[in-house]
């Protein structure tokens, strides 16, 4: 029989006098009969018996197995005589040889039921608790402990009161629950506890078997006051109520979680063998069948290799790890990646040229860019060449440029749209270690293609933003640049990936915002925009036949009239593109339409009436040449973001100081070409026989009409000073004339851009004659003859001779009559 199952068997035997479970629970849970203590016939010198890790407390029936020589000479010199000795816990566990330092001070009093010589050479003694008692003077140590004690006594009332039954009823409660939540504890406990009726035994058996620290134990034996030990029990106990439902509570996690465990074991081997018997892949076959695969990719001896390690790797996993569904999918991106997979190109050029011509009208120069861009691949096979970068205002094809360049080429299309993108995973992808890694837009793009050697289109690449988690823009360097492309590494990836042989078009509305290092690597070709020409001949071939398309129409149902495509794009447009114009007449088609639904009469010939019927009133005015006979007021040519126009400048003289004002909301580079007219004129006053004195006795204010309306630029130098020439000179300026050009200090004419857009600005305004920087001769050039018909250009270099041109002789109707203080005084022969 085991040691301790001895043990319990001896305690049982010791408190039982029969057979009947119930009466040796009756008796385990009686308080003690002492006798002696009654007749007041307890000893006063007892021998003490030191215990470690335990506290004996009154009417306890208690094992102690002891193995210290003293204390085995005690109990076997007790057990032969009275049996009683004191039982007292150690402070100083480690001490084998105890003194009264190492004790406590209180102990209780017991009598040995039953003693047990073991085996090994230990004796174990059955005790039962009497009385608590408190050492008063050590006699001696020598063969064991023993000292005089006095005995503490019990102070629960005779008759409990309703506070004494409450709290016994609540220790009852607490103990009953504490039995429901601990499962190691017998249920014959709880008959145990039914039966004590003793408010002082209930505290100390509950005190002895509540799972607490010794000195809480202790701490309990000391209190006399048995209503203050049982307050205090009663904290003990709810606390450890507390620990075992959180325990209980983890228990059942815990226990849900392995049969969860088990369940999903059971399903994964019930759908192994379903499978099996339907011939579906299990974990071996998928692997062998990716084996197979691998043998027709055509990738770099290094993939190969990579490739291998994760197949060995996966080969090695439990399928119901976490990690096997993360391996399988980089296993099959692997292998879904086109590796040495090119379309092939088709370098027909001059199907190409066709291709753009038909795609995109006007745009010459860059579709020449393009056609030279393509024939140098022709003849290198090699991509190593700058990014071409499109470059222009909204709406005006640069994206479908990409789709052309693509279909001329045979090559697969991708657009990829970068704005707002801030995350640099987006471009080089997370590392698969995380939870929910993805690889990144490029290489992904790639794989659902299925080839690598397509177009891609990196669209709005100026709108990349930067944040905490990355510069985009940075991570596209390696992308768009020809030395470092063909060795890009994803970081879901993990290898090597050849992007050399994809053709990258990026396009941009704004050049300040993209990354000067990222816009190094790129070749900007600028599209401006579109002509009103150019525009009406894009909704003639393009426009109009879409806008029929997508509302129902037939080609035959309407047509529109030249001079109602130009109506509304000079009228209800103002953009450099045709996204607008598109819309205006799918507005016009979509009345047509609902006409046509509803069987209603409608005009299958579209004028510039009926465009005003539809479309209400214009939206924006057009600016045309107003004549006068006002000196100061010269016309201007100005380049903006949707095209060309012309501005009026304005200047007038009045008593003063020779104040300078300037309105019309201007920009710095503006105000700084005002001001050096304004120098150069009075330095050369003498030339136009101006009187010196007139620019000190005479404000000028010099004005741009339509104030609401930012302006800034150098193109309108030579139109200022021609402005402030005329009013000081009281002289008319030439009719129909305009003029654009930067001016120096020194009366030099510059040239300036925007051109082509100026010049057709003005022959729409009605202007006839026009002066430009002889510099700008070239830029006419490049503009086809029709545009110039009826125009004249007259080229410049110096600032006289824009006077020469502009200002006429005769004076204005009514001149100002410009009063002087004084005589004009004699010129000084120096000068």
């Amino acid at each position: 029989m085991d040691y301790n199952a001895a043990i319990l068997h001896e305690l049982f035997l010791a408190n039982s006098r029969s057979d009947d479970p119930e009466d040796m629970i009756s008796i385990i849970t009686t308080e003690p009969e002492n006798d002696d203590f009654a007749s007041k016939k307890i000893p006063e010198l007892l021998p003490i018996l030191p215990v470690r890790n335990t506290v004996l407390f009154p009417g306890v029936v208690l094992p102690i197995t002891v193995t210290r020589k003293k204390s085995i000479r005690l109990v076997r010199k007790a057990y032969r005589g009275n049996k009683i000795l004191g039982v007292i816990a150690q402070k100083n566990t480690k001490s084998d040889d105890p003194t009264l330092a190492d004790l406590y001070a209180v102990g209780t009093m017991a009598k040995i039921l039953k003693m047990l010589v073991l085996p090994d050479g230990n004796t174990t003694i059955i005790i039962q608790g009497q009385t608590r008692f408190q050492i008063k003077e050590v006699v001696r140590e020598i063969p064991y402990l023993t000292a005089t004690v006095s005995y503490c006594q019990e102070s629960f009332p005779a008759k409990p009161s309703k506070e004494v039954k409450a709290l016994v009823q609540s220790l009852k409660d607490a103990a009953a629950k504490m039995l429901k939540l601990n499962p190691e504890i017998p249920q014959e406990a709880q008959v145990a506890l039914d039966n004590i009726d003793s408010p002082s035994f209930l505290t100390h058996f509950l005190s002895s078997n509540i799972n607490v620290e010794v000195q809480q134990k202790q701490s309990l034996l000391e209190i006399n006051d048995g209503v203050e030990r049982g307050t205090t029990l009663l904290q003990l106990m709810l606390r450890e109520i507390q620990m075992l439902e959180i325990k209980h509570e983890i228990h059942n996690k815990v226990h849900t979680d392995i049969d969860q465990q088990q369940r999903d074991y059971f399903l994964r081997q019930q759908i192994k063998v379903l499978q099996d018997e339907l011939g579906f892949d299990g974990p071996d076959q998928e692997i062998e069948r990716f084996r197979e695969a691998a043998k027709k990719k055509k990738w770099p001896e290094a993939v190969a290799k990579h490739f291998n390690k994760e197949i060995e790797k996966l080969a090695r996993l439990n399928p119901a790890a976490a990690e096997y569904p993360v391996s399988v999918n980089y296993v099959e991106f692997l292998l879904e990646l086109p590796w040495g997979e090119y379309t092939r190109d088709n370098f027909n050029l001059k199907r190409t040229k066709k291709i753009l011509d038909a795609d995109h009208y006007g745009l010459e120069k860059v579709k020449e860019r393009i056609i030279e861009y393509l024939a140098v691949l022709k003849l290198k096979n090699d991509m190593k060449a700058p990014i071409l970068c499109l470059y222009g205002p909204p709406g005006v094809g640069k994206t479908s440029l990409g789709r052309s360049i693509a279909k001329s080429l045979g090559r697969k299309y991708v657009r990829m749209s970068l704005g707002g993108v801030r995350d640099e995973a987006e471009i080089r992808g997370h590392r698969k270690t995380y939870v929910g890694a993805m690889p990144g837009k490029i290489v992904s793009q790639i794989k659902k293609i299925g080839s690598a050697n397509p177009v891609i289109v990196l669209d709005e690449i100026d709108k990349i933003s930067s944040d905490f988690r990355g510069d985009p823009s940075s991570a596209l360097l390696e992308v768009l640049d020809p030395e470092q492309n063909s060795t890009f590494v994803d970081n879901y990836l993990e290898v090597e990936y050849d992007l050399s042989k994809v053709l990258f078009i990026a396009t941009a509305n704004a050049l300040d915002t993209i990354q000067p290092a990222l816009r190094d690597r790129m070749e900007i070709i600028d599209i401006t925009g579109y002509t009103i020409e150019e525009k009406t001949e894009i909704a003639k071939k393009h426009l109009v036949p879409k806008q029929k398309a997508e509302h129902g129409l037939e080609p035959k149902d309407v047509v529109f009239s030249a001079a109602a495509i130009q109506k509304i794009i000079e009228d209800y447009t103002r953009e450099s593109g045709v996204r607008g114009l598109e819309r205006k007449i799918g507005a016009v088609t979509r009345n047509i339409a609902k006409a046509k639904a509803m069987d209603e009469e409608f005009k299958k010939i579209i004028e510039p009436a009926d465009v005003v019927k539809i479309l209400g009133p214009e939206i924006f005015d057009k600016e045309m040449y107003q004549d006068n006979d006002t000196a100061g007021v010269v016309t201007g040519l100005a380049w903006t973001s949707v095209g060309g126009d012309i501005l009026f400048i304005e200047s007038i003289l009045s008593r003063g100081k020779g104040k300078l004002t300037l309105s019309g909301q201007l920009g710095d580079v503006m105000k700084e070409s005002a001001i050096t007219a304004l120098s150069y004129l009075k330095a050369h006053a003498l030339d136009l026989s101006i009187d010196y004195r007139i620019f000190d006795q005479y404000d000028l204010h010099i004005h741009f009409p339509e104030g609401a309306v930012p302006k800034d630029g150098p193109s309108a130098g030579i139109a200022i000073f021609t402005s402030i020439a005329s009013v000081f000179t009281q002289r008319k300026i030439r009719s129909h004339l305009a003029m654009t050009g930067e001016i120096t200090l020194r009366g030099k004419v510059l040239p300036v851009g925007g051109i082509k857009e100026k010049i057709l600005a003005a022959k729409r305004a009605g202007i006839k004659d026009v002066i430009l920087c002889q510099k700008n001769r070239k830029d006419i050039n490049e503009i086809p003859t029709e545009y110039l018909k009826d125009l004249q250009i007259h080229f410049v270099d110096k600032a006289p001779d824009v006077l020469q041109i502009a200002l006429l002789q005769e004076k204005v109707t009514n001149p100002l009559n410009l009063e002087l203080s004084e005589p004009v005084p004699p010129v000084p022969a120096e000068v």
